[in-house]
């Protein structure tokens, strides 16, 4: 049998995903993550982005808050009609490593020896971890890559008027943040109720076919990475104010 490692934040939507992984493909090894401490994550954002903007990413994390309490009958309406897993499964083996980037996760992985492994919303994984790993390393990405690199793709392209790009990528890894080669890619259909809270689970539903696809093709040796003609660019998330503005006139929330 495959040996297959995942690893990930530990999210619902990452458990989607790999539960529907273990159904179609077995037994699952899953490397799970920490939360980064929220003060590195908003120093290293004010380096990059400034303090206004980091600020008003503050204030649109907590409104969020708010939204997902707002959103918990829509997302048992998305879990149930769509067949959705959002718990740790049993067939799969759960290892806490603290972080991708830790000396425990690089031992897990070089004791493990995949044959194919998949990250799901992690830290973005350093050259040892990456360099432990022997196997393709695919990641999946809510949003169509490299147009929608970095954080809330969905959100972005709809947000922008993109909707024929609201979606999501398989691809592999490399140093970079969501720049690595294409391998699937998939888009995912909104309805006036759904928000940035519910986008993330439609995204998590519709990934999960191209990322069997891709993992059994890692497990064949034939992957097929290809050349989406897209440009490159990454994302953040939204400040409060735009995040407000762009409901207000667009209707997307």
């Amino acid at each position: 049998m495959a040996r297959i490692a995942a690893l990930t934040n530990g999210s619902p939507h990452s458990w989607i995903v790999i539960n529907h992984l273990a159904d179609a493909l077995g037994p699952i090894t899953v490397l799970t993550e920490e939360q980064e401490a929220r003060s590195l994550l908003i120093r290293r954002r004010m380096r990059k982005q400034g303090a206004i903007t980091v600020l008003g990413q503050m204030g649109f994390v907590f409104l969020q808050k708010f939204v997902a309490k707002a959103s918990a009958k829509r997302i048992g309406e998305i879990v149930a009609s769509h067949q959705l897993d959002p718990k740790p499964g049993a067939a799969c083996h759960v290892i806490a490593v603290g972080s991708v980037n830790s000396e425990t996760c690089r031992k897990a992985l070089a004791e493990l020896n995949p044959d194919a492994a998949v990250v799901f919303g992690t830290r973005i994984i350093g050259k040892e971890t990456l360099a432990v790993i022997k196997c393709p390393l695919i990641n999946f990405h809510s949003g169509i890559n490299p147009l929608y690199r970095g954080q809330a793709g969905g959100y972005w392209a709809l947000a922008t008027g993109d909707k024929d790009h609201a979606g999501v990528t398989v691809h592999l890894v490399d140093t970079g943040v969501d720049t690595g080669a294409v391998l699937y890619q998939a888009l995912f259909q909104p309805t006036a109720r759904d928000n940035f809270t519910t986008y993330f689970w439609l995204q998590a539903s519709a990934i999960r076919p191209i990322s069997v696809q891709a993992v059994r093709d890692v497990l064949r040796g034939h992957l097929k990475p290809y050349d989406t003609g897209l440009a490159s660019r990454q994302w953040y998330h939204p400040t409060l104010w735009f995040y407000l503005w762009t409901g207000l006139t667009k209707g997307v929330w």
